[in-house]
């Protein structure tokens, strides 16, 4: 009976030092014990800089949320979306894509938000003799023997180029100078790395540590070009994530307002709030 009776104690004493040891570890490592969540997100590319300074901001005061960033063209995420991609939140550099992804059915209705309104600029190379402050025009100039401009297919960024150099009367003028990369980043590093003269590019990525100070540039106007407004959505997959929820709040928040900012975006309050 003394042995049966010691074993039922050590069988006790090992369970109730475990509830308290598992209490502990809740308590003071709940990082550790829990799982991370984790939200996939696809980003157009003039997000890239802007983007890794929102997840970490993000994740210091929520660390059991994982943000996992994909960048690209808005016009091929939308594709790629459509045939399945894995992402619970779309962040677009074009209105339409998240609109048209709801109306399909791949995105939840009533997630869309704008969030912020790009600006492009002309970009070019320290090293150059050309000034940008000049306007436009300059990429007349034969030292500017190959613009960069974002793929006008699919890239927001090259459809607001496009449109300002024909607001400008420039665009039959070079077509033979033109460079075409497949989103807004890829463009600007192709200036940077001097495969291009000059380029059109996101005003973000003109401000990022990569490039600031290795060349100058000159806001384009927004009156020659169409609004570039970056609206986000929540697609079907993150729907009932609470991840999701607290990551897009962040970024519409006042932290994720003046780090977009601080990139040059254009951020509310202004009006025109997606419906």
């Amino acid at each position: 009976m003394n042995l049966e009776r010691l074993k039922k104690q050590i069988t006790n004493f090992i369970f109730i030092s475990g509830a308290v040891l598992l209490i502990l570890l809740l308590m003071c490592f709940p990082h550790i014990v829990y799982a991370k969540e984790k939200i996939l997100v696809a980003a157009a590319s003039d997000l890239n800089f802007a983007m890794d300074d929102l997840c970490r901001a993000f994740e210091k005061t929520h660390p059991e949320i994982d943000v996992q960033v994909s960048y690209g063209s808005s016009g091929n995420f939308f594709a790629q979306i459509r045939q399945g991609a894995p992402y619970d939140v779309f962040l677009s550099a074009d209105a339409s894509y998240p609109a048209r992804l709801e109306e399909e059915g791949f995105a939840v209705t009533g997630q869309r938000r704008l969030y912020a309104m790009g600006k492009i600029v002309l970009w070019i190379p320290r090293k150059s003799k050309v000034n940008p402050e000049k306007g436009l025009p300059v990429v007349l100039e034969p030292e500017i023997k190959r613009l960069a401009i974002a793929n006008p297919k699919h890239a927001p960024y090259g459809w607001a180029a496009e449109e300002a150099l024909r607001y400008y009367g420039l665009w039959d003028k070079v077509q033979a100078k033109l460079v075409f990369g497949e989103n807004i980043s890829q463009t600007a590093q192709f200036v940077q790395a001097g495969s291009a003269d000059a380029g059109i590019i996101a005003i973000s990525l003109a401000v990022s540590p990569g490039m600031a100070g290795k060349g100058s540039y000159w806001i384009i106007p927004l009156e020659s070009y169409n609004k570039l407004e970056q609206v986000y959505t929540v697609l079907q997959r993150g729907k009932d994530k609470s991840g999701v929820r607290a990551f897009l709040e962040f970024v519409r928040g006042e932290k994720g307002r003046k780090i977009l900012s601080d990139f040059g975006f254009l951020v509310p309050p202004f009006p025109g709030q997606v419906k």
